[in-house]
């Protein structure tokens, strides 16, 4: 798969997640510096909307979108990851009115980047994504967005969602 972050070409570490495969289990932390564990999420349909920083207008765009979008969706959980420090993304959700996802982060273990293949090498941020895993824990849809800068298929991914729910 290729990759690119502002028109470079970067290495992605772990396995590139597939529709069809069971959901890797991951730990990452919260705004609070608690642990949170993807099992948490077992039995639900879940958004994993993934990117690099809150601190870009993209990713700023991406975490407004599916937390407006969360709020019309019952029975879906929207968790938001990132490799910001969790002070930065709870910040971040204060000052955007950011109530109806998840923020958590993976600077800590970087389990969730190496264990869905989001992890860019040359900078250890998180790639552009999405992944919606099914209430039985099987990936239903994903998309590494080719250029990281770019925004991810929205209208696409809650398509998918919209017919798990």
């Amino acid at each position: 798969m290729d990759i690119t972050f502002a028109g470079n070409k970067v290495n992605l570490i772990g396995n590139e997640i597939k529709v069809g495969d069971q959901a890797p289990a991951f730990k990452a932390t919260m705004n609070d510096l608690s642990e949170w564990s993807s099992e948490n999420c077992d039995n639900k349909v879940v958004v994993y909307s993934v990117a690099p920083s809150l601190d870009t207008e993209v990713c700023a765009l991406q975490a407004k979108k599916f937390n407006k979008e969360a709020s019309e969706l019952e029975g879906v959980n929207v968790v938001t990851i990132t490799e910001d420090l969790p002070f930065a993304q709870a910040r971040f959700c204060s000052n955007e009115g950011i109530e109806n996802n998840l923020m958590i982060s993976d600077y800590k273990d970087r389990e969730f980047g190496e264990k869905y293949g989001f992890l860019m090498e040359e900078n250890k941020l998180l790639a552009r994504g999405v992944v919606v895993v099914d209430k039985d824990g099987k990936v239903a849809y994903v998309e590494y967005v080719p250029e990281v800068t770019d925004e991810v298929d929205f209208d696409k991914a809650l398509e998918e969602v919209k017919k798990l729910v």
